[in-house]
């Protein structure tokens, strides 16, 4: 099953999976930009997205968890808003099958890809007081709305809104990439009962690339330099939305 051309998917699954269990967010973003980039429908890309991020965002939230990132009563009140969310997204991109939709999905993650290098570039330390976030419930259902339709989302909306409300940052991180093992399972299962099949190859690359990475990815939460890494990734994401988009209208 091995080959060659599998080296492109599993170099974009470690990368991506590197930045996302280290920051919280960009594993959906870039891994579906650039299936989109090479002109796979919006609904089979998020669709194989989804199902690789089965296996990388269970690892994932194991290792959070064994790190000591994970808020596990938090972790309830998301996953399941978060995947009645994601349910009802991928019944929505499953259906709609028309000529804009992936100007649309498009124009979405490019509008998410700048949002991240606007978020490094006005990022400042939290308060030093911590309170129990709100509107967590709200905020996991839309994130997994548009996590479905756009094939990631899920992290730039959780990791970040929950910062925002001063959730020290790695336990925000962990417990959002927890909870997208549910959201992405929910999906998943939609997926497959709508549209009936994945770009195999797509999955098998983005898989075995963000397993390698997961478990070193949530250790580095504590270390990697955010601001940098995130400001490459919104940059990336933006670019290949943009070509995209221009694929697309023209």
């Amino acid at each position: 099953m091995f080959s060659t051309a599998l080296i492109p998917f599993i170099g974009i699954g470690l990368i991506a999976q590197s930045i996302d269990g280290a920051l919280g967010m960009a594993y959906g973003l870039t891994s579906s930009s650039l299936l989109l980039g090479l002109g796979m429908a919006p609904a089979l890309a998020s669709a194989s997205v989804h199902l690789a991020e089965l296996a990388t965002t269970g690892v994932s939230g194991l290792s959070h968890d064994y790190f000591g990132n994970v808020d596990r009563r938090l972790l309830l009140r998301l996953a399941l808003p978060g995947a009645i969310g994601g349910m009802l997204g991928a019944l929505l991109i499953s259906h709609l099958q028309t000529p804009w939709l992936g100007a649309v999905v498009a124009t979405y993650l490019l509008v998410l890809g700048v949002f991240l290098v606007v978020r490094a570039w006005r990022n400042r330390p939290n308060s030093a007081e911590t309170a129990a976030p709100k509107r967590t419930r709200r905020l996991a259902l839309v994130a997994g709305f548009l996590d479905a339709v756009g094939g990631g989302g899920w992290g730039p909306m959780t990791s970040t809104g929950l910062i925002a409300q001063n959730l020290p940052p790695r336990i925000a991180i962990g417990t959002a990439n927890a909870a997208e093992f549910f959201v992405s399972l929910a999906i998943s299962a939609v997926f497959l009962g709508t549209i009936g099949h994945v770009y195999g190859r797509a999955v098998f690359g983005l898989l075995l690339g963000g397993l390698i990475a997961a478990p070193f990815a949530a250790w580095l939460t504590r270390h990697l330099p955010a601001r940098i890494t995130t400001v490459a990734v919104g940059g990336l994401v933006s670019l290949l939305s943009l070509i995209t988009l221009t694929r697309a209208l023209t």
